[in-house]
């Protein structure tokens, strides 16, 4: 049977391993921050060693037979629920998969707590830590880069920029306008748009959807 002691150090190191990877959600201002990672990682230890320690009163001449990895197996799916939760569509954009896993994540390094492998629980945290805090501007320097595209064309007088948000929702692409830009010259307009494009194929639609527009004479794509 498991000692006190070790029951009590394996709750606290599941405590400030689930509070350094919350601790970085929380920095990003995400619902599933410092708490939230604290409990799950908390919980999922505790039932590891429920499930490891918990039904040796139930032992009795081997008529019963034990299966430590059942209880905790529930975990891995159970805790996809939780995860679910912090998964928002917003702006025809997906966020929150990243924390979610963190919290997948957190949980596995839990049950490893109470399974007695400190170490792969301390270095599975660091490695998440790296993966949450250092990995994203690399992600953000290599892969982001491609997905900003500019559109310039140039419109008559008075062209409807309201057209751009219901093209964006009548054809559901995944682009984001975070840029905008007029410029006058003589009786028309240059418009310059900066997006984010999930997909190429989104960004064409949109290109060729402009193009359509009978007011717009000319249409240029920049990378």
């Amino acid at each position: 049977m498991i000692s006190h002691t070790e029951i009590i150090f394996q709750l606290f190191l599941a405590a400030l391993l689930g509070g350094l990877i919350g601790l970085e959600r929380e920095r990003k201002s995400w619902f599933a921050g410092l708490r939230t990672h604290m409990l799950v990682c908390i919980g999922s230890t505790l039932i590891m060693i429920v499930s490891q320690y918990g039904f040796k009163n139930a032992l009795v001449d081997q008529l019963v037979m034990l299966d430590p990895s059942r209880v905790a197996a529930q975990v891995v799916s159970g805790i996809g629920f939780l995860g679910a939760g912090t998964i928002i569509f917003w702006k025809n954009k997906i966020k929150g998969l990243t924390t979610a896993a963190s919290l997948w994540a957190i949980a596995a390094v839990g049950l490893a707590i109470g399974g007695g492998l400190y170490v792969a629980a301390i270095i599975t945290t660091l490695l998440i830590l790296i993966t949450l805090a250092a990995i994203k501007p690399i992600e953000h320097s290599f892969f982001r880069a491609s997905k900003i595209k500019e559109i310039k064309f140039h419109a008559q007088a008075g062209f409807p920029l309201l057209t751009l948000d219901t093209i964006l929702k009548d054809l559901n692409l995944r682009l984001a306008i975070i840029d905008l830009q007029i410029e006058k010259e003589g009786q028309n307009e240059i418009v310059k748009i900066v997006v984010e494009s999930a997909s190429q194929i989104d960004f064409l639609r949109l290109l060729n959807e402009i193009k359509q527009f009978p007011f717009v004479t000319k249409v240029e794509s920049m990378e």
